[in-house]
């Protein structure tokens, strides 16, 4: 009886040698795949979920200040479509920037 307690203790320390290498390789093998996920992801110029709800967002603000302003811009263009002036400004004269040092002016 004796033996055949040290045969199943001995089967048993393999078996949980066996479990212990499978989860090692387990681990081991989500690992890679995780590397290869991101490698994958990192090439394809993608960006991660809270950078992407964060431009969102700024998006989101820049419209709602777009429309703000449209809205302000078509205020003031009847306003003064009321008092008579036209819709268009004339547009100003170009301003010249003045030459750099030691530059000889255009003729």
């Amino acid at each position: 009886m004796q033996t055949s307690n040290r045969i199943l203790d001995d089967l048993a320390k393999v078996a949980n040698g066996a479990v212990a290498t499978l989860a090692g390789i387990r681990d081991e093998m989500e690992s890679m795949i995780r590397q290869q996920i991101e490698r994958f992801l990192a090439d394809g110029n993608l960006v991660p979920r809270d950078e992407f709800d964060a431009m969102a967002e700024v998006a989101r603000n820049a419209r709602a200040a777009q429309e703000k302003l449209e809205a302000r811009v078509a205020k003031l263009e009847a306003a003064l479509a009321a008092q008579g002036a036209p819709k268009t400004a004339k547009p100003r004269a170009a301003v010249k920037k003045p030459a750099a040092k030691g530059a000889k002016p255009k003729p």
